[in-house]
């Protein structure tokens, strides 16, 4: 049986660090938004730099991962966007990315430069 208190408290945890980063990412945290990780060799690249930080080293993983607060889109296609929300690592019902490098409480309409489908 789920115990509720925890799930009330993983939720409210959650609240808590995204608006932390919300606000590191509103207030001028710089990422690398490019280069956007579409083959193997960068997601790798990409990933072993994430592997070297602490848990809790929460803005070097925003800018390592190349997070922003809207989605990336490369082109003028609307179609063409991508945000956390449509991600494989998204989950819907946490809000929160559960890539395990990164492993962070997100907005649907962020984005990160290892967006998957």
């Amino acid at each position: 049986m789920c115990d509720d208190k925890v799930v009330d408290l993983e939720k409210t945890t959650d609240d808590k660090l995204r608006l932390v980063l919300e606000n590191a990412l509103n207030n001028g945290l710089k990422t690398e938004l490019e280069p956007r990780a579409y083959d193997h060799k960068q997601v790798l690249d990409i990933v072993s730099r994430l592997q070297t930080l602490a848990k809790e080293d929460y803005n070097k993983k925003l800018v390592f991962a190349g997070f922003t607060t809207t989605p990336y889109n490369s082109s003028a296609d609307v179609d063409d966007e991508q945000a956390c929300e449509t991600c494989m690592y998204y989950l819907v019902h946490r809000c929160f990315c559960e890539l395990p490098e990164l492993m962070l409480p997100v907005k649907e309409d962020w984005s990160c430069r290892l967006w998957r489908i």
